[in-house]
C-alpha cells in the first residue's frame, strides 16, 4: 500500500492551469468563420458567467438543481456508500456549493478537488469550503476539465471518485460525451466510480421553459458571452444587436440555445470581420436529454458499469452512481 505525507488542510492548495487567452480567441474566430456558427459553451462561465448560472439554479422554471438537490438530500447516504470514504474526490466544474456541501458531509473524503474554467468563482468557492470543512485537503485546479489533465502530485496512488453533477454531461454531442467519459475513466483509474447528474428527456414545454425564464436570467447569461468577447478579446459586438432564443430540438433529443442577431450588422475581432444578416445564430448550447437506458449504454461504451440510478417522483431527472471494476 502506498504511503502519502499528510494532506494540508485547513486552507486550500490552488493550481492555475486556465486556457491561455490565445485557445479562447482561437476558438472565438474558429467558431464565427464556419457555418452554422457556435461559439463553445465552456466560455460562458467568466466571474459574471458563472454568477449569473448560480442565479439560472434558483429560478423556479429551472428544475434541475432543485430536484438533483432533492435527490442529494434524499438519497445522499446512498450516494456516500457507494463512493466510499476516505477517498480523493474530483469534481469536474465547480458549480454551486450546495451539492457538495451535502457529498462532503457524507462521504468525508481524504481530499477534495474541484475542478473548473473559472478561476475567481472557483478560488472564492474553495476558501470557503476550507473554512466550513477544516478536516478535508481541498486541492482547486483551474483548468478545462473536457481536455486531458493530470491530478497534483500530492495525490498521486490515492483512490480516487469523481462527481459531475448538474447534467453538464448533456453539454457534449453523444460522441464526445462518451470520449469525455472515457477521459473521466483515464483520470480516475481502476477501482474507481463516478456519480453523475444526468436530465432526463420529459414534456418539451418543461425544458422550454427551463431555458427561457421570465425574468430572462439565462437571456442575460447568454448575452454576457458576448459582453466577455468584446471585454477580453476587443470585439465589437452590440448586444442590444443579439437577442436570446432556446428550444427543445426532438430529433436529436436536446435544447439548443443560440444567440440570434435581430438586424444585418457586421462584427469586428482581431482585424476579421464577421458580416450577420437579420436572424442569422450564433450557436452557444447544446443541452443533451437521456433516457435511463440511453445514458446507461453510453456509460457502458465509455468503459463504466452502471451500478445504481436515482430518480425523483416525478423522472423529471437522474442521478447514477458508475464503477470502474477494470
Amino acid at each position: 500500500m502506498s504511503t502519502h505525507s499528510p494532506l494540508q488542510v485547513g486552507r486550500p492548495v490552488l493550481y492555475d492551469h486556465h486556457p491561455a487567452p490565445a485557445s479562447f480567441l482561437e476558438d472565438v474566430l474558429r467558431g464565427l468563420s464556419i457555418q452554422p456558427r457556435a461559439i463553445p459553451p465552456k466560455y460562458f462561465y467568466d466571474q459574471a458567467g458563472s454568477q449569473l448560472f448560480e442565479a439560472i439554479c434558483e429560478l423556479p422554471e429551472y428544475y434541475l438543481t432543485r430536484t438533483e438537490i432533492g435527490l442529494f438530500k434524499r438519497f445522499g447516504h446512498e450516494m456516500a456508500q457507494c463512493l466510499g470514504k476516505g477517498r480523493v474526490l474530483v469534481e469536474f466544474g465547480s458549480g454551486s456549493s450546495t451539492k457538495i456541501r451535502l457529498l462532503l458531509q457524507a462521504l468525508q473524503p481524504a481530499a477534495y478537488v474541484p475542478i473548473d474554467i473559472s478561476r475567481e468563482h472557483l478560488y472564492q468557492s474553495a476558501r470557503t469550503l476550507a473554512a466550513d470543512f477544516p478536516e478535508v485537503a481541498i486541492h482547486a485546479v483551474c483548468a478545462d476539465y473536457s481536455h486531458p489533465l493530470e491530478l497534483p502530485e500530492s495525490l498521486a496512488g490515492m483512490s480516487r471518485v469523481g462527481f459531475f453533477p448538474g447534467s453538464s454531461i448533456g453539454n457534449f454531442e453523444p460522441r464526445e460525451a462518451e470520449k469525455f467519459l472515457a477521459h473521466m475513466a483515464t483520470l480516475l483509474g481502476v477501482g474507481s466510480g463516478l456519480l453523475i447528474g444526468v436530465d432526463l428527456k420529459k414534456d418539451s414545454a418543461i425544458l422550454e421553459a427551463a431555458y427561457n425564464d421570465r425574468r430572462e436570467i439565462t437571456a442575460a447569461f447568454n448575452l454576457n458571452l458576448l459582453k466577455r468577447i468584446n471585454r477580453e478579446l476587443d470585439a465589437d459586438f452590440n448586444l442590444a444587436g443579439f437577442t436570446h432564443h432556446a428550444f427543445y430540438n426532438r430529433a436529436p433529443g436536446r435544447v439548443e440555445m443560440h444567440l440570434i442577431s435581430r438586424k444585418e450588422q457586421t462584427v469586428h475581432l482581431d482585424g476579421q470581420s464577421f458580416h450577420f444578416q437579420d436572424g442569422g445564430s450564433i450557436h452557444t448550447e447544446n443541452s443533451y436529454k437521456y433516457t435511463i437506458e440511453e445514458f446507461q449504454r453510453l456509460a457502458h461504451a465509455a468503459g463504466f458499469h452502471s451500478e445504481r440510478v436515482w430518480t425523483d417522483d416525478d423522472e423529471l431527472f437522474s442521478v447514477h452512481y458508475l464503477s470502474l471494476n477494470g
